[in-house]
């Protein structure tokens, strides 16, 4: 008697590890979700607005700017007119930018003969510039990072979700742009368009 009761002690137990487990599993990815929907889409503005509004430069001039890159060099938009030019803002904080930049270098060496440029737009408003070489260099990144001014976003519709890109032919068009991070093949799709719009396929 005494074992059978001992054994189906043993056996409570083990139910009843396994649904604290399962409990405990199912929190864990139920906050690992949260956490990578908060990483993907951060958005800057509450209410009806703060759905992406894809395409609200597509079609028209893309707004000037001028900015100073991590060594402290002014680089400005203007500087690369005549070639097609990818703005991308980011943010160190955001897992899908830091996953989305090796892509970006590696098309920028890709599609170096065509004269296209990568431009990054660092959102990292306040954050000391040691943590955002940090990043940069650990995503393996050689094209210019710029650090914002807090006006630049404005002019580009408000920049309401990261990643935020821009794909701006040699005439300063936005031809393309997407909110937050596409697959690998759609960036490089979005890249061939704009290259081809720049007569450079």
């Amino acid at each position: 008697m005494a074992r059978r009761f001992g054994l189906l002690a043993v056996l409570v137990l083990v139910v009843a590890a396994l649904f604290w487990s399962g409990v405990h599993n199912l929190r864990k990815r139920r906050m690992q979700m949260q956490q990578a929907q908060q990483a993907q889409v951060t958005i800057t503005k509450d209410g009806p607005d703060a759905a992406p509004s894809a395409g609200k430069l597509e079609g028209k001039a893309a707004p000037g700017f001028t900015l100073l890159d991590t060594s402290g060099k002014k680089v400005s938009l203007a500087d690369y007119k005549g070639k097609p030019v990818v703005v991308n803002f980011w943010a160190t904080w955001c897992g899908p930018c830091r996953l989305e930049m090796p892509w970006f270098e590696e098309f920028s060496a890709k599609y170096k003969d065509q004269g296209l440029v990568v431009l990054g737009i660092s959102e990292d408003d306040g954050a000391p510039k040691e943590d955002i070489d940090k990043a940069v260099r650990k995503a393996g990144v050689s094209y210019p990072i710029l650090l914002t001014d807090g006006k630049v976003s404005g002019a580009y519709g408000g920049v309401d979700y990261l990643p935020e890109t821009f794909y701006v032919d040699k005439t300063g068009t936005v031809v393309e742009e997407t909110a937050g991070a596409p697959t690998k093949d759609e960036m490089e799709a979005n890249i061939r368009k704009l290259v081809a719009a720049t007569g450079g396929l």
